[in-house]
């Protein structure tokens, strides 16, 4: 019989999971927590949410622009951090990891509201690669985004609520 609690090994949640607790584990294995100084809990918080982040973006896969726009952030951020001296930069640009489509239009005007233009520039900001997109494909991936934050927020809540006990 099916199990209700066990996941589909081929949904979001369960690649996400699968993902994210593997990172949790060599995260907790890299360096014990040695002092509760807050730069030590800020530089754990920001691996943590570094690891869900980039657990999220590889469980979606290269299929969404805001996880390749993601990766290539999180992938330039280490790239800078293991060679602070060097000057050079990745061969590809964040363009073309995004593979921004040729028939694409960046701005976007209707003539019976100023304010929306403003809103469709608040939303580009928000969602990874979001400045690249036109109108309809931001709003698609921002409801894909949602739904992944949605999906990263009751796992860590699932891991939370079994910890604490």
């Amino acid at each position: 019989m099916n199990n209700p609690h066990r996941l589909n090994p081929t949904s979001l949640k369960s690649r996400f999971t699968t993902r994210f607790l593997r990172a949790l584990t060599k995260i907790r294995a890299q360096k014990p927590i040695s002092s509760s100084s807050p730069t030590e809990i800020f530089r754990r918080y920001r691996r943590i949410k570094v690891a869900a982040d980039k657990s999220m973006a590889y469980s979606v896969r290269s299929r969404r622009i805001w996880s390749r726009a993601m990766l290539c952030k999180l992938r330039s951020r280490s790239y800078r951090r293991q060679d602070p001296c060097s000057g050079r930069r990745s061969g590809k640009t964040n363009q073309a990891i995004m593979k921004k489509s040729s028939n694409e239009n960046t701005t976007t005007r209707r003539e019976d509201g100023v304010g929306f233009v403003e809103e469709a520039d608040e939303l580009r900001q928000l969602v990874p690669g979001g400045e690249t997109m036109n109108l309809c494909n931001l709003l698609d991936e921002t409801a894909h985004y949602i739904k992944c934050l949605t999906t990263q927020v009751q796992v860590m809540k699932k891991i939370a609520d079994f910890y604490s006990f």
